[in-house]
């Protein structure tokens, strides 16, 4: 009898182990993930992306391998969301005004002279706040896994130094395709024109648009340099991009596999941002050095674009939801305090 116990026993554990083998073995499989991004290789995004690959790699012991796609190879941002959405591509980052479409709620990262400092823009983001806005793409077929820096914004064009509100009339400057973006730069006397990221350079060199806004590392990485004369440091907007995954490919994961994305997304965000603030400063060198005219617009000529985009506020309040708007302020005001 006792034979037959132990005999049993050995069988059960036996088994036990060969079944825990096995679902250790499924937690995790080999797995190819398709990570598409607007910029160059060369670029903050690039070598975001690339030491995100690596972190998982070394996460998963090699099994979930990340290939990049760089340059919009795999499309616009906006082509790239709805490949996610469908089902037909992995993971991506990209802007978070593209969003503003399926979750209107998303336009409140697109306001102006929002933040006075970086610091203040991560405790928001990634504060409860920004958390919650990532929820609400679950709903849209996508999974918002944190927030990247993309920066605050300067004004670059081919005409004259932005030094006053009025040096910015008759500008043809390119904006997202986003209605915040168009209400801001229509008021303040540019003739706003919408384009996709992809389309911009070329529109710059051929004079289709007179002028561009982007944070000093994307016009650094993008080649601005070589169609534009006059940087313009007015940080207007501080812009966050936004890593997301495709919600019907993340469901099909298993909970390990999800959870090593989401610890290798969090170190690729922290180094993303260190990495981007290390190269703005970088950058502002680099554009001298390459001819561009870089000038500082005086705190008062700030406060009367700051006075022209409280209209602008105001209108999007509307459209976005004022108690929205009220809450980001409010999250805004702990973050100083």
């Amino acid at each position: 009898m006792k034979k037959l116990v132990k005999t049993l026993t050995a069988l059960a554990l036996g088994a036990s182990l060969g079944l825990t083998s096995l679902a250790q073995a499924a937690e995790v499989q080999n797995r190819i993930i398709r990570f598409g991004y607007g910029l160059n290789e060369d670029s903050n995004q690039g070598r975001a992306v690339n030491y995100f690959a690596e972190e998982l790699k070394r996460l998963s012991d090699g099994k979930l391998k990340v290939k990049g796609f760089a340059g919009a190879s795999l499309g616009s941002d906006m082509q790239m969301q709805n490949a996610l959405i469908g089902g037909a591509q992995e993971m991506m980052v990209g802007s978070t005004a593209t969003l503003v479409g399926i979750v209107k709620d998303f336009a409140v990262w697109d306001l102006p002279f929002l933040f006075n400092n970086e610091q203040e823009a991560d405790q928001v983001l990634d504060g409860p706040f920004g958390q919650a806005l990532l929820a609400k793409l679950d709903e849209q077929g996508l999974v918002g896994l944190v927030y990247w820096e993309n920066g605050f914004r300067n004004l670059t064009n081919s005409k004259r130094p932005v030094e006053k509100l009025e040096d910015l009339h008759g500008i043809k400057l390119r904006v997202m395709q986003n209605p915040v973006f168009l209400d801001l730069f229509n008021r303040m006397g540019a003739n706003a024109v919408p384009m996709s990221f992809s389309e911009l350079f070329t529109a710059l060199e051929t004079k289709t648009v007179d002028g561009q806004e982007n944070p000093v590392t994307t016009i650094q990485s993008s080649k601005f340099y070589e169609v534009q004369q006059y940087l313009s440091l007015t940080r207007h907007v501080y812009s966050p991009w936004i890593m997301l995954a495709s919600k019907s490919w993340w469901d099909k994961l298993s909970a390990d596999e999800q959870q090593l994305i989401q610890q290798a997304a969090l170190a690729a965000r922290d180094y993303e941002r260190q990495d981007s603030r290390a190269q703005s400063l970088a950058a502002m060198d680099f554009l001298k050095a390459q001819g561009m005219q870089i000038n500082e617009v005086s705190p008062a000529e700030l406060e009367r674009m700051r006075a022209q985009a409280k209209a602008t506020i105001e209108a999007q309040a509307q459209e976005i939801g004022p108690e929205l708007v009220a809450e980001l302020f409010a999250a805004i005001d702990s973050a100083r305090h």
